[in-house]
């Protein structure tokens, strides 16, 4: 019997996994998740196309299926929303849904790149409560509750305090960073972060200011690392500034920024100023 199946999740008088409880499950799957993943791409993985050219491999499909038997063995009840396989349809009433990207960053992964990731999070009414997200080649697994704060190797990580955009960090895609070079900001364009979950982990962490996604991203893409960026003292939200919600029947998103609490404003008025530009 694998370690994981052993692993027992204390539940509320209402039968459900408190927050902190669904975190330790969520990290022991991603940790399991991630070592498969490394084992599978040591050894050459198959890989092909699916929509919108997008690259999958056998090791997603493989973790997806780890990540499914452990999480649901924790919760059948709850729904399940995965970028590999079909969402098992929410029932009226139902609260909560596990939401995972098994490998966030497939190009890099095929490429043997470390930036990609494992990552998986806990919703309840549309927001996460619980993530966890492991970053297999440089070893980091970065957790959080709702209301519980966030850890990376179990020690406590903070946003950023940049009270300026001028010498801040950000990372996004070139053509919106280049937007906002073009609009006269002197700000330090960090290399690219390929899995967006970790992007934007690393602004929960400080060690980015700010972090910036296109249109599109999807629920799996964004959850896990919307907790642990609120959690770390920063926040989340579509250029206007509205938070995400989860779990809806479409699952993608606008254009994206995250940044410590401070910067926030900031970021969104020169997001939206130059967005609207020709």
């Amino acid at each position: 019997m694998n370690g994981d199946d052993k692993l027992l999740l204390a539940k509320n008088e209402s039968g459900e996994i408190a927050p902190a409880e669904a975190a330790r499950a969520l990290a022991s799957a991603a940790t399991e998740a991630g070592k498969l993943a490394l084992k599978m791409l040591d050894a050459g993985v198959r890989t092909w196309n699916k929509e919108r050219n997008s690259p999958v491999t056998e090791a997603d499909i493989a973790v997806d299926a780890l990540l499914r038997k452990r999480l649901r063995g924790f919760a059948a009840d709850y729904g399940w929303q995965s970028e590999e396989s079909a969402d098992v349809q929410s029932r009226p009433g139902q609260r909560r849904r596990w939401v995972v990207d098994p490998i966030d960053g497939t190009r890099s992964f095929i490429k043997k790149l470390p930036d990609w990731s494992i990552a998986t999070a806990l919703l309840e009414d549309g927001r996460p409560i619980a993530a966890a997200l492991y970053a297999p080649v440089t070893d980091e697994l970065f957790v959080a509750t709702a209301g519980g704060g966030a850890v990376r190797n179990g020690v406590p990580i903070r946003a950023s305090a940049a009270r300026a955009l001028d010498a801040a960090r950000i990372a996004g895609p070139r053509m919106t960073l280049e937007r906002l070079t073009q609009s006269g900001l002197a700000f330090e364009t960090v290399p690219r972060i390929h899995s967006l979950a970790l992007r934007f982990a690393r602004v929960a962490s400080g060690e980015i200011d700010a972090a910036l996604a296109s249109e599109r991203s999807r629920d799996w893409d964004v959850a896990a690392a919307d907790l642990l960026v609120h959690e770390a003292g920063g926040t989340l939200t579509t250029f206007s500034g509205e938070k995400l919600v989860y779990g809806r029947p479409e699952a993608e998103h606008p254009a994206l920024a995250a940044s410590g609490m401070v910067l926030h404003p900031a970021l969104r008025a020169t997001l939206t100023k130059v967005d609207k530009q020709p």
